[in-house]
């Protein structure tokens, strides 16, 4: 067996410097071959390279392969990179069209506040909404003027578009509104066109009672509610609502003003209405009438 092994051994050595030779042998002679510039030898070279490339298609795949994956990678990074960047922008866009929502509704809540047509005789100061104090038992929003801008308790409170409560209790800087919807609210009011005069109560409800209707046939869903001006509540002609129908039948005000978006108000200055005591002065002057009772005399 020792003997077999050392003649596999002696056999093995030749062999692979024999192979070796022709090996490098073969590589010199391509090398020569295509460094010679013959015609012959030119045509030689193309009848090889037609026979031998095209045969190469089957060992190339896997590197074809391998190169069109290398960029795929490259591509879906690329791709990863421009949806976090567009994630980002939409995140920023976001924000913006909040912000941009915001600032639409207060410019459309002072475009209505600045809309509204009021008695001429009226002057108003518009605050802002500090804090809503709504509870199931009270119905009030906290405003940022008071006693230093002339606030007086009782004025009435309007938002863009109709009533919206009164002033119940003033302070410094802040004065509080009690809205229509609480239930210790009592408005003397008109519902036009029939002309009768009722009483708009609260009941911690979105929308109030319509109470002490004399005629309650003349009334109708729809029709308009407007302050009366009775007892020196408020001016007369505000708009506080429409007349409609709860489910039981009974008389409601759907209400002008939007309480789920209550961020300006405005108070009115409601100096009062001169009081007539001499009837007879809104005819004529005091001297004129003075001096016609001399002359009856």
């Amino acid at each position: 067996m020792a003997r077999d092994r050392n003649q596999g051994e002696d056999y093995s050595g030749p062999l692979k410097r024999l192979l070796l030779s022709v090996l490098v042998l073969c590589l010199i002679g391509i090398f020569l071959i295509w460094r010679i510039d013959s015609p012959r030898v030119e045509r030689f070279r193309a009848q090889v390279t037609d026979r031998v490339v095209p045969s190469f298609d089957w060992a190339m795949a896997p590197v074809t392969a391998t190169v069109n994956l290398f960029r795929n990678v490259q591509s879906y990074q690329r791709i990863v990179e421009q949806n976090q960047e567009l994630r980002r922008e939409l995140q920023q866009m976001k924000a913006w069209k909040e912000a941009a929502l915001q600032l639409e509704q207060e410019n459309a809540r002072l475009l209505d506040l600045n809309n509204v047509r009021l008695d001429p005789r009226l002057t108003y100061i518009t605050g802002v909404v500090l804090a809503d104090s709504g509870s199931p038992f009270r119905q009030s929003v906290l405003l940022n003027i008071g006693a230093r801008d002339g606030v007086v308790d009782g004025w009435a409170a309007m938002d863009g578009i109709g009533l919206v409560g009164r002033i119940s209790g003033v302070g410094k800087s802040t004065s509080r509104v009690i809205l229509l919807t609480d239930s210790s609210s009592r408005i003397p009011a008109i519902i036009q066109p029939s002309g009768q005069t009722a009483l708009i109560a609260g009941d911690n409800s979105i929308a109030p009672n319509v109470d002490f209707l004399e005629t309650p046939e003349l009334v109708r869903p729809g029709d308009r509610v407007v302050t009366s001006g009775d007892g020196g509540v408020f001016p007369g002609g505000l708009l506080i609502g429409h007349v409609a129908t709860d489910p039981g039948g009974r008389l409601r005000v759907r209400l002008s003003a939007d309480y789920e978006r209550l961020e300006f108000l405005r108070v009115l200055r409601d100096r009062g209405q001169e009081k007539v005591t001499t009837p007879g002065s809104v005819v004529a002057p005091a001297q004129a009438a003075a001096s016609a009772g001399g002359n009856d005399g």
